[in-house]
């Protein structure tokens, strides 16, 4: 866990870390987060994060916490304090402190802004996608702007649940379409026999994950033919390979959904190849000082 966080203005042990009662991302879940992957002491794609942050802070109509570079000066700031080498940021922006209203508060307020930090081991990730995990279906229940990475997140949290009382280590949620739209915290891919890589086109019905986007061009500059559209939970079953992606997993190759095996029931070479070279694809920013 973080020994040093960052809570609106002051860095504090975390034990003494604390947000008002009143804070509307405690009582609505009116806010929006990022998790940033730290690797061998460099933040990874630190401007897709700030700017996917930025157009969802846009989309609630919440104001940036911290004017120009003072959010990447605590980031960086935190990784220091926690000697962060290998892990992960994770930062929150609320709307702010104010009475309980639905609407917005009739006075404006400072936006609250919480920076934490934890540590990884990365060899046990590299040792999970060497075994491949494990894909329970479920329908997707949550609400219809997803594409807005809110901290309204208990549909998610339901589906992980559901994942994991059946054995397996993520849900991939099914539209009233039958079409995957994604994880309950990642990106959902195929391979299909022909050796297309498939992913749903990131419109309102899935979170444009950074890791993806990354992933984007890493399939461009190795020329591998892609496709951005829908696809069944059947053609996901048929596949030829199936994988994951997330900040917090990188590429994560699944090798069986909803107790069916996924090509030979092994991590697939494409999964492999995009997790081996994903960092050296990655934007990495070094800790900058004040």
């Amino acid at each position: 866990m973080s020994r040093i966080a960052y809570v609106n203005g002051q860095y504090l042990p975390q034990s003494l870390a604390v947000v008002p009662i009143e804070d509307r991302g405690y009582q609505f879940a009116d806010g929006v987060y990022e998790v940033c992957e730290v690797f061998d002491g460099a933040l990874i794609d630190e401007p897709h994060h700030m700017a996917r942050l930025e157009r969802s802070l846009s989309e609630l109509r919440i104001d940036a916490p911290l004017a120009g570079s003072g959010l990447s000066v605590v980031l960086h700031e935190v990784m220091r304090r926690n000697r962060l080498t290998n892990g992960f940021l994770y930062l929150q922006v609320t709307r702010g402190v104010a009475p309980r209203d639905h609407g917005f508060p009739q006075k404006p307020v400072r936006p609250a802004l919480v920076v934490t930090a934890k540590s990884i081991d990365p060899r046990k990730g590299e040792a999970l996608a060497s075994k491949g995990i494990a894909i329970a279906s479920t329908p997707d229940l949550r609400w219809k702007r997803v594409d807005i990475k809110s901290i309204s997140l208990l549909p998610n949290v339901l589906a992980k649940q559901e994942a994991r009382d059946k054995g397996c280590y993520e849900a991939w949620l099914i539209d009233e379409k039958g079409f995957v739209t994604e994880g309950s915290s990642s990106n959902a891919w195929i391979i299909t026999q022909e050796g297309k890589v498939v992913t749903r086109a990131a419109d309102h019905a899935i979170l444009r994950g950074v890791t993806r986007t990354t992933l984007m061009k890493l399939i461009a500059e190795l020329q591998l033919p892609v496709e951005e559209r829908s696809f069944t939970l059947a053609e996901a079953l048929a596949a030829r390979e199936a994988f994951i992606s997330a900040a917090t997993n990188l590429v994560m190759p699944v090798v069986m959904i909803d107790g069916h095996p996924i090509g030979d029931g092994k991590p697939g070479p494409i999964a492999s190849r995009l997790r081996g070279l994903f960092h050296a694809a990655a934007e990495k920013t070094e800790w900058r000082r004040r």
